[in-house]
């Protein structure tokens, strides 16, 4: 079953079938015990009626008036028989209902005041089934004499089998009846609650067919998770491609001035010397440009569905990595990145902002350098903040925006691209919708702040 739909739909129809069903043979078991005490209660009655029409004749046996008040003892067959014995179970009267008749055998009560109540099968042909109740008296003949007498009482079971299966017609009938309308309001129910499922499914078409560039937002609340992330992956793969076309479109344009630049060269006729200078230098400026572009095209930004990763492990791991580089000089390189600190995107994206803004910290400082980064909430958006300073010379406050455009240097004598900070900038504004600072700081040189930002929900 591939269905999400017809799941529920078994389900809560076996569900629903299973309710009704133990509730109507709860129903029916309750009536058919309420039958059943009706009926003892009005043999019961009965019993209480001859006791009341009972007497002792002349001969201190007992007798009973030949007009009872129920008729239906004195009507042979009317379906409810009586008859009495004494303690040697021998019949002392019989009521003329039982004409051609006799009650099953019941055992004797011995004890005055005790009844028994049972359904029987009458003992002759006909195998009638009765309900019988047995009451057992002790009748005062003479001062401190006293003799036990067993007064039976039956009734045909044709009234309370009618009753049962009328009941039970009704019920099931009735059962039947709302099972059908629960299920046709139950597919109504799954039809509307699946609603915006299938509106996922149809969008998604919409998407794949290029219809549609995302899923609407007007989802139920346990669709958000789902719809957005989806969201951020399609966000994120339009913006990789677009990335990618613009890396590709600058690099043309970029590559376009020092091939230029070359075949005016070759096409002069200038001299050797010359012409070997003017290659060298374009071909340096052809390799920064192709590795700027790549690097922007590279980033991948924040990735939907991520898990949270930790700064402090990729900041001490690039930390150890420009140890072993600037062996030589052997800076102080510090990480002030507490454990719970987490950026949300790509590791190779963190590694390239701490590694541009480390390894720049390391080319200029004196002895010391500090990285440090720490969140910042900022309502529906989080913030992570990383900082890197030094005890350099520091940045002038003019030269910090030149040092931020690509093939920017501040000291050419320094190796280096010149394309460290300008691809941190990318990342930063571009990718991850931030801002990146220049300033000075406590160490008494330059202090770079980058602030990225993060979707909280997706």
């Amino acid at each position: 079953m591939r269905s999400l739909s017809g799941r529920l739909r078994i389900a809560a129809s076996v569900v629903l079938a299973a309710f009704l069903g133990l509730t109507g043979l709860t129903l029916d078991r309750a009536f058919r015990d309420s039958a059943l005490a009706a009926a003892r209660e009005r043999l019961q009655a009965q019993v209480y009626m001859l006791l009341g029409a009972a007497n002792l004749d002349a001969f201190n046996r007992l007798a009973l008036p030949q007009a009872l008040p129920e008729a239906r003892f004195s009507t042979p067959d009317s379906g409810l028989y009586a008859d009495a014995m004494d303690n040697q179970g021998n019949l002392v009267w019989r009521s003329p209902s039982l004409l051609g008749m006799a009650l099953p055998f019941f055992p004797a009560v011995r004890t005055p005041g005790d009844t028994q109540f049972a359904p029987l099968i009458s003992s002759d042909e006909t195998k009638t089934p009765l309900f019988v109740l047995a009451f057992t008296v002790s009748w005062e003949i003479a001062a401190n004499q006293y003799r036990l007498y067993t007064f039976r009482v039956a009734e045909t079971q044709w009234n309370f089998l009618d009753q049962l299966w009328s009941f039970r017609r009704s019920l099931w009938g009735w059962l039947l009846a709302a099972t059908g309308v629960l299920l046709a309001a139950q597919g109504l129910i799954l039809r509307w609650s699946l609603k915006p499922l299938r509106r996922v499914a149809a969008e998604v078409t919409e998407i794949e067919a290029g219809r549609r560039a995302e899923l609407s937002g007007d989802y139920p609340e346990e669709l958000q998770p789902l719809t957005v992330n989806l969201n951020a992956l399609l966000r994120q793969g339009h913006a990789h491609l677009e990335r990618y076309r613009n890396a590709l479109g600058d690099l043309a344009h970029s590559l376009k001035t020092p091939l230029a630049v070359m075949r005016g060269a070759l096409d002069n006729g200038t001299s050797h010397a010359e012409l070997r200078r003017t290659l060298q230098e374009q071909l340096e400026r052809m390799n920064r440009t192709v590795d700027y572009q790549l690097q922007r095209a590279a980033a991948s930004g924040r990735i939907a569905l991520s898990t949270p990763l930790p700064v402090a492990p990729v900041a001490r791991k690039i930390l150890d990595s420009l140890a072993k580089v600037y062996a030589d000089r052997a800076p102080r390189l510090s990480s002030e990145v507490g454990r719970t600190t987490v950026f949300y995107g790509d590791e190779g994206d963190l590694m390239e902002i701490l590694g541009n803004l480390a390894d720049n910290a390391c080319k200029w400082c004196r002895q010391r350098v500090v990285v440090r980064a720490y969140p910042a909430d900022r309502g529906e958006h989080a913030e992570l903040v990383v900082e890197v300073e030094d005890d350099g010379p520091g940045i002038p406050p003019d030269q910090a925006p030149l040092l931020l455009d690509r093939g920017r240097r501040a000291d050419p004598s320094v190796a280096g691209h010149g394309i460290g900070l300008a691809v941190v900038r990318v990342l930063v504004e571009e990718v991850y919708y931030g801002q990146l600072d220049i300033s000075r700081g406590s160490l008494g040189g330059a202090l770079v702040r980058a602030r990225l930002r993060f979707q909280v929900n997706g």
